[in-house]
């Protein structure tokens, strides 16, 4: 199955407002981080539906947001969720991103960056539109030091990379992006039960629980267009 087609299937299903909710916990904290001011350009890569692209308009005062999807569904959804006329949708490949050289002053992307087909060559990409000084903000949970999130593949038809922390740094710094910060933004929203509650549906242990929370949390790596 393709991205396209397991997008729009879980955008036809309402499951695009699902993603937002859970992935606002630490997505929200990351973009507060982000240096953007009056008037910049930025583009939110797998952007679902829509909410950074919102957010960065509503408090950052970008000058123009582009949210860009592999699934038409997921950026038809968009529109209907935005009513901001500076805040647009496209679908497009990560591989081949329909934006000019050095014209986008950063990049966000939230548990999205890892169905790239060619992870690398996204970087690339993301390099190539980047202006001078430019930032891209990469948010994954789907990372090889969280164990917790490994079995995500099993219920997913996409291949998805699985780096490490370490491996993202690198892959980064191979397309020729310096590394400004890595560290894990912890979710602090998820409700954990006393560890009388445990076992649950989900978890086995409420230690297990903890750490997926409030140790893994969301991973981020920011790079910096020289």
């Amino acid at each position: 199955m393709s991205v396209r087609e397991e997008f729009d299937a879980w955008a036809a299903e309402g499951r695009d407002r699902g993603m937002e909710d859970r992935h606002w916990h630490t997505a929200k904290h990351v973009l507060s981080r982000m240096p953007v001011e009056a008037g910049d350009v930025v583009l939110d890569l797998g952007c679902g539906s829509g909410y950074a692209g919102r957010a960065l308009r509503e408090a950052a005062g970008a000058g123009r947001a582009y949210g860009l999807d592999g699934s038409p569904e997921m950026t038809r959804n968009a529109r209907t969720y935005t009513d901001d006329e500076s805040v647009g949708y496209v679908v497009g490949d990560f591989g081949s991103l329909p934006f000019a050289e050095n014209s986008v002053d950063h990049v966000f992307s939230m548990e999205a960056f890892y169905y790239a087909a060619d992870p690398r060559e996204t970087l690339r990409e993301i390099r190539r539109v980047l202006r001078p000084g430019g930032t891209f903000y990469c948010a994954v949970n789907y990372y090889e030091e969280n164990v917790h999130s490994h079995e995500w593949q099993e219920f997913i038809e996409i291949e998805m990379t699985r780096w490490s922390t370490e491996q993202y740094r690198e892959a980064l710094r191979d397309v020729g992006l310096h590394v400004a910060e890595q560290d894990n933004i912890p979710d602090r929203e998820i409700e954990i039960p006393p560890a009388s509650e445990f076992p649950t549906e989900d978890w086995e242990t409420r230690e297990d629980m903890v750490e997926r929370y409030r140790e893994f949390g969301t991973l981020l790596t920011v790079g910096v267009e020289p």
